[in-house]
This record gives C-alpha cells, sequence and structure tokens, in this order.
C-alpha cells in the first residue's frame, strides 16, 4: 500500500454561527474569557483535549457536533450576545484615546518587546517580562491606543521543565504547531508572504512575518525559520532565551533593526518607538541610519531626532537582565555599519560603552 498523499479535511462551521472562527483567531478572547464557554457547551471533552485552544478546537470537533450546537436556542442566544459585544467593541470609537487625545488619532506607538504572555496556548513568553507585555497590548487595545507590536516567532517557544526519575530538573522543547494557533502570515503588496531583508555577516538574512490580533492591536513576528536563509540562520529565532551570546545579539538585530524595517515595509510612520527592556535598543540605530539617509543630516541632528522619538522602560534593571556583547562580535555584526553613520569605529562603539 503506497500513501501518495494526505487529505485533512476540516469541519465546517454552520452559517447560522460562522463568526466563531473569526472571534477565535482575536486574542480578544484571552480577556473576554466569556466566548470560550461556548465550546465547552460544544464538547466538553474535546475542549480539555486541545488544552482549550479555540483555534484547534475547531479543526477538530466533529461537524455532527457542530450542527447539534448551531440549533440549540439557548447556545444562540449566548453566542448572538458574544459576538454583539465583540462587534461593540471593535467597530467603537468611543475609546479613551480618542475622547482624551482627539487630535492625535493619526499617531501610531510602535512597541518592541522580546517576549509576549497573551495566553498559554502562545508559549513565546517565558515569565514576568511577558505577561507585562501581553497586559500593555491587551490595556491599549482596551483604551483604543493607536498601537502596533513587534516581537519574534519562537517556533520552540521556551522550556518545559521536567523531573526526572534522579529529581534533576531537565529542559524540554516543544515544536509549536501554527496551523493550531492564532497566527496568520503578513502579505505585502504584491499578495505574496511579506519578507523583510538583514544584512549579515556570512549571507543575506530573511525574515518572514506573522501577525496575532489582540483586540484593537495587531503584534508582528518575525520568523528566521525559511527555505531563504542558510541553515545557520534558520534556527535563530527559534527559542527564546536560547542560544549563546551569538545568538542574542543576532535575535536582537532582528527585533530591532528588522523590526524597523518591518513597520516601514507596511508604511507605518511610528510617531513613538516604546522599547520594552534592553532588547531592542539596536532599533535606534536604524533609525539614525534612515532619518541620515532621507533627511540628508548629520549624525548627531539624526540622533536628536531619534531621542525625541524613542521612549525606555526596564523591567529588569540588574547586570544579569542586560545583555553585554564583547566588541569583537559587535565588530562582526556592525562592519562598516558605522560609515552609514557618519561616524568612526571608535565613535560608533563608544555608543554602547559606559562613560
Amino acid at each position: 500500500m503506497y500513501v501518495f498523499n494526505k487529505i485533512i479535511v476540516n469541519p465546517q462551521l454552520p452559517k447560522r454561527i460562522n463568526r466563531l472562527g473569526e472571534i477565535a483567531n482575536n486574542l480578544w478572547w484571552s480577556w473576554n474569557t466569556e466566548f470560550l464557554r461556548l465550546f465547552k457547551t460544544i464538547d466538553i471533552d474535546l475542549w480539555e483535549t486541545v488544552e482549550k485552544n479555540p483555534v484547534k478546537f475547531l479543526k477538530n470537533v466533529s461537524q455532527e457536533k457542530l450542527e447539534i450546537a448551531a440549533d440549540k436556542w439557548d447556545f444562540l442566544k449566548e453566542y448572538d450576545r458574544i459576538v454583539a459585544n465583540f462587534d461593540a467593541y471593535m467597530d467603537s470609537r468611543n475609546t479613551w484615546f480618542n475622547r482624551t487625545y482627539p487630535e492625535n488619532k493619526k499617531d501610531v506607538i510602535a512597541y518592541f518587546s522580546a517576549e509576549y504572555g497573551l495566553d498559554q496556548i502562545l508559549p513565546i513568553y517565558s515569565g514576568g517580562l511577558g505577561i507585562l507585555s501581553g497586559d500593555h497590548l491587551k490595556s491599549a487595545s482596551d483604551l483604543g491606543i493607536p498601537l502596533v507590536a513587534v516581537g519574534l516567532l519562537y517556533r520552540n517557544g521556551y522550556f518545559y521543565q521536567k523531573i526526572n526519575g534522579k529529581g534533576v530538573q531537565e529542559t524540554e522543547y516543544k515544536t509549536i504547531d501554527l496551523d493550531t494557533l492564532p497566527i496568520t502570515k503578513v502579505k505585502g503588496e504584491d499578495g505574496e508572504d511579506l519578507i523583510i531583508y538583514l544584512k549579515f555577516p556570512k549571507k543575506g538574512f530573511y525574515l518572514k512575518v506573522w501577525q496575532i490580533i489582540v483586540g484593537r492591536v495587531t503584534l508582528y513576528l518575525l520568523d528566521s525559520d525559511i527555505d531563504e536563509n542558510i541553515e545557520e540562520y534558520r534556527s535563530i529565532t527559534t527559542t527564546l532565551y536560547g542560544g549563546n551570546q551569538e545568538t542574542r545579539i543576532q535575535q536582537e538585530m532582528v527585533l530591532g533593526m528588522a523590526g524597523v524595517s518591518l513597520l516601514k515595509s507596511l508604511k507605518l510612520n511610528p510617531t513613538v518607538y516604546h522599547m520594552n527592556e534592553g532588547h531592542s535598543a539596536f532599533l535606534t540605530l536604524e533609525l539614525i541610519k534612515n532619518i541620515i539617509k532621507e533627511k540628508k543630516v548629520s549624525f548627531e541632528v539624526a540622533k536628536e531626532i531619534v531621542t525625541s522619538k524613542t521612549v525606555f522602560t526596564t523591567h529588569t534593571p540588574v547586570p544579569a537582565g542586560n545583555d553585554i556583547f564583547p566588541l569583537d562580535l559587535v565588530r562582526k555584526y556592525f562592519k562598516d555599519f558605522w560609515v552609514k553613520l557618519g561616524i568612526s569605529e571608535e565613535e560608533f562603539l563608544a555608543l554602547g560603552m559606559k562613560p
């Protein structure tokens, strides 16, 4: 017997309850959990099996149980109420931001963080910093703040802790299944997957862009695990806080510098760039380089402009929470970058040193 192909048939949502799929793909439900009760009503055993993941649930639930739910009066009443609440939330223009700052409706705030704790089904966070970032997006959505977020897509996420038979902790990584998560590819103007380029020492480095919708806020995630990259580069964004110092400088260049290029590709011109912790600090160099090129100004003038457009908050104000890179590694990844800024190598390196 030969298997020539594999066909996956997903259940089809009845028209009467077809909004379940749309809302399942918006993390609005992660803090409006009444929506999740609908899935428990349809099939509570499956709901527990898929670990409370609404997207995975809809890919595995039986067609029969969907049809039964679509024919239940009490289910439909609750469904209609939640859909109405979702639509009112998404369509509302009477937000705190619009009321308080009506003259700033065209502003865009770009938020950069190395991790986002939005829900347990999305293991792209490790702890407090991620929970802070996730809550920041949810609060911005509720307040109507015109915020767009940038992060990395960690296909292996953060490690799981296991205790073996000898009582010793072991580290385990699990590859996330993107097809069962509320994550979608971002397309460019040509209709193809949006790809961001970043110059790296050995070869051109390419990053695919994904998005997660968090209420009214969009989170963009950069992913290096694509065919266009050499094998060494494909694993750069695989693991949160994994690898060595070189992995860290690579990830931080992706977050900060490729993150700026991503927003530019989307034709977004942020009023403010918010760096949550120092992982995205290289974005300042990319912004200075762009301003020098576009406005034909000196390094000092460009630096002042960037200073007025950037905000920094720290979550871990101790040495262990802030990366320090050796000069040979900085020279390797920023070779001749100082030329684009119109300054010397010594002046460039001094930017990252203590006075």
